[in-house]
């Protein structure tokens, strides 16, 4: 009984699939127009021009963003990794850290952080932040 009624809501189910009409195959080369009869209106005249205003605009944004905007993106990436290089080159040739002034401003300290030795913010970098510990 219940492999009955699957089968039967299966069946129903695909039906209107198999009855789905076939298109039929133009033979001319005369271009069909595109609505005939009741459906040659201007509203539907209208959705197949705003159809087609969006397909086209769909294919200039493809094209902007696949010609234009990935180079940029391309060259601009080249230009700053060049940029990161020449600056960490430039600091490089300065003074170490350890002899450089500290400034009453800076690494201000009213209490110890809770992580690590209490020194070093969350987002401590060691490659540029640095700070004299009172002797």
């Amino acid at each position: 009984m219940i492999a009955q009624r699957t089968l039967f809501r299966a069946s129903q189910r695909m039906a209107p699939v198999a009855r789905a009409p076939l298109r039929r195959r133009m033979y001319s080369s005369e271009s069909p127009k595109q609505f005939a009869g009741a459906e040659d209106n201007e509203f539907n005249r209208e959705r197949a021009r705003i159809a087609e205003h969006a397909e086209e605009s769909g294919i200039f944004w493809y094209k902007l963003t696949l010609y234009v905007a990935l180079p940029c993106l391309l060259v601009a990436g080249i230009n700053g990794k060049m940029r990161w290089d020449a600056h960490w080159e430039h600091v490089a040739h300065g003074p170490p850290k350890e002899e450089k002034p500290e400034y009453a401003y800076q690494n201000i300290r009213t209490k110890n952080f809770f992580w690590g030795d209490g020194d070093k913010t969350l987002f401590w970098n060691d490659k540029v932040n640095y700070h004299k510990k009172e002797e």
